[in-house]
């Protein structure tokens, strides 16, 4: 797996892109009905059953409960795993403006879960943070 490990070259090439729907966190039981109704764009087992990132319109039209909507933001650099620091820079960025930032990892990019009305300003955050590590 390639990916670039150095910090700097991170945050100056993340390119933030705000994904266009709106998104939600949902639990499923294991054998739930709504596993073949439901496209997560991702998932999580957990003890208490598995987490999913579905699109709203999804949650809504299959009656799953949810709480906060998000925005997704993908950071489009491809980051190694084993990069130290760059999800710690970009979400400590994002606190010190008053933003909340759930991270996710993927194979090429990471991915921040933002909510809905903090999306914008998170957008603009990253922007300037990349702008102004060069």
């Amino acid at each position: 797996m390639n990916g670039e490990t150095c910090l700097r070259t991170l945050i100056a090439n993340m390119s933030p892109e705000m994904l266009d729907d709106e998104y939600v966190l949902c639990t499923i039981e294991p054998d739930s009905h709504f596993q073949s109704s439901i496209d997560p764009i991702g998932w999580f087992r957990e003890k208490e059953g598995i987490s999913v990132i579905v699109n709203r319109a999804s949650a809504d039209s299959t009656g799953l409960n949810y709480g906060p909507i998000f925005r997704i933001i993908s950071l489009q650099v491809h980051s190694s795993p084993e990069a130290v620091g760059f999800l710690s820079a970009v979400t400590s960025e994002l606190a010190s403006a008053g933003l909340s930032a759930n991270a996710i990892s993927a194979y090429h990019h990471d991915h921040l879960l933002v909510l809905r009305e903090q999306a914008t300003t998170a957008l603009k955050v990253l922007c300037n943070m990349m702008k102004y590590s060069s």
